[in-house]
């Protein structure tokens, strides 16, 4: 179980900037949560600290529930969203708030790390990480990641550079899902798999 913060970095995550997520703290105390995750070095200078999606989401949680909204990820910090692997459908009010909250922590970090300050298009970090940037659009909009049943989306990773597949039994939800993507700054296509006959979708992240 990942460690919650101590009291002296939840006292600087809750004074971050209610708008940006910037910090303000002791060298060590920002390197501490850069190194855990909750925060990030910006590139530029003045190179302040800004707070992660997952570092937002401890924020946003009471105390309590610090550990189960601490980084998901060991190698980034960031919350995992489903892709569709069988994992628990869980819908829960929590559950809800914490995608919530890594959509609009995802957001800031478009506006922090894309050159123009855009939010309209994906930034580094989605693009290193395909699959999860995917289904977290994807979840965030509503959709439904696959489970049991069979039923819902499946992002998956494919042979072609900076693209995700997207699979979805319901045509109509599966072109649900190619607009939420659009609309979230990814370029779409759809195709049909020459053994199943299914459709499919192709994503990528938009550059421009």
């Amino acid at each position: 179980m990942t460690r919650p913060p101590t009291a002296a970095q939840r006292r600087v995550i809750d004074a971050a900037d209610p708008v940006t997520g910037r910090l303000k703290g002791t060298p060590a105390q920002l390197a501490a949560l850069v190194k855990r995750g909750l925060a990030f070095r910006h590139p530029r200078p003045p190179h302040d600290h800004f707070l992660t999606p997952a570092g937002q989401r401890v924020r946003e949680a009471p105390a309590e529930e610090a550990v189960a909204s601490a980084p998901a990820a060991a190698d980034s910090g960031v919350f995992a969203a489903r892709g569709g692997g069988g994992e628990s459908a869980d819908a829960s009010p929590a559950r809800l708030r914490e995608v919530r909250g890594a959509w609009q922590g995802l957001l800031e970090l478009r506006r922090m790390t894309n050159p123009d300050g855009a939010t309209d298009r994906p930034c580094g970090w989605e693009r290193a990480h395909l699959v999860r940037a995917a289904a977290l659009a994807l979840e965030a909009a509503g959709h439904r990641p696959a489970s049991g049943d069979g039923a819902g989306y499946r992002v998956r990773a494919t042979p072609q550079p900076e693209a995700v597949a997207v699979r979805e039994p319901d045509l109509a939800a599966l072109r649900a899902c190619a607009a939420t993507l659009e609309e979230a700054g990814w370029q779409v296509s759809e195709h049909t798999d020459p053994r199943t006959r299914q459709r499919y979708v192709l994503a990528s992240p938009r550059r421009v």
